[in-house]
């Protein structure tokens, strides 16, 4: 099981990658040494990074927060079908209860 990382280490961390940023040739390069230093996985750390950038606008691609939107959407979607699935046997079960010729 992956160990779970605060959120606060992981806001550091991302900090330290971008202020540090320009002394490397690449961002997996400034990733892979300060992974080493924190102790987390340099792939983590990277696309935590990408993240940031992602939500300051810096690069292009779906923001934390619309990722978070979409999903709750689609939570709900799921549960309104679930339902909506559920009604028409209720509503069979229901009038098979009232039938006056059942009785």
């Amino acid at each position: 099981m992956p160990k779970q990382i605060p959120e606060e280490t992981k806001q550091r961390a991302v900090r330290l990658v971008l202020g540090h940023l320009d002394e490397y040739p690449s961002l997996t390069a400034a990733c892979q040494t300060a992974a080493a230093r924190l102790g987390c996985g340099a792939e983590s750390l990277r696309r935590w990074v990408r993240q940031a950038q992602i939500d300051t606008g810096d690069r292009d691609g779906v923001t934390s927060s619309e990722s978070e939107r979409v999903r709750l959407l689609e939570r709900e979607n799921r549960q309104l079908r679930e339902a909506n699935a559920i009604l028409p046997d209720a509503t069979v079960f229901f009038a098979g209860e009232l039938d006056p010729r059942r009785r």
